[in-house]
């Protein structure tokens, strides 16, 4: 379900995918000079073409972003936000499963963490912080 925060303007759909280790770490990455938010940090992921599924614009973001490929990935929520250049609708999906390592294609800066500790943060990242952390400690607490 998606918190809605305007019916004003038709949201663009992005996919946002989030990178967990098996010790719950997560990848981040820096917006470019040039973009708006630029220096922010936030989730990978990128706009879904029309008529393109979710998950498949997902897989080709972090090809073009990366370098890497998504093996699997399973959805885990949805937002809306507006932001004064754009109203997004964000479709976050966890890959626990890629195959390559992550690389900077795009120039952009990026990082592991496990607690977050790098800012400042995409607005609409920052509401999720709390429910990525019981991610990550049911993580770093289950037993293989």
């Amino acid at each position: 379900m998606f918190e809605v925060a305007s019916k004003n303007i038709k949201p663009v759909d992005v996919a946002v995918g989030i990178l967990m280790k098996p010790n719950g770490d997560v990848l981040l990455g820096q917006r470019p000079t040039g973009k708006p938010y630029e220096g922010y940090w936030e989730f990978p992921g990128g706009k879904v073409e029309a008529g393109e599924p979710i998950l498949d614009a997902l897989k080709r973001e972090f090809v073009e972003e990366l370098g890497i490929r998504i093996l699997s990935a399973e959805p885990w929520c949805g937002v809306e936000h507006v932001y004064p250049h754009a109203h997004v609708r964000l479709h976050f999906y966890i890959s626990r499963e890629w195959d390559g390592e992550p690389q900077s294609l795009e120039g952009q800066a990026f990082a592991w963490q496990g607690e977050v500790g790098v800012e400042p943060l995409l607005p609409a990242t920052i509401p999720l912080l709390e429910w990525l952390d019981i991610l990550q400690t049911d993580a770093n607490n289950s037993v293989i």
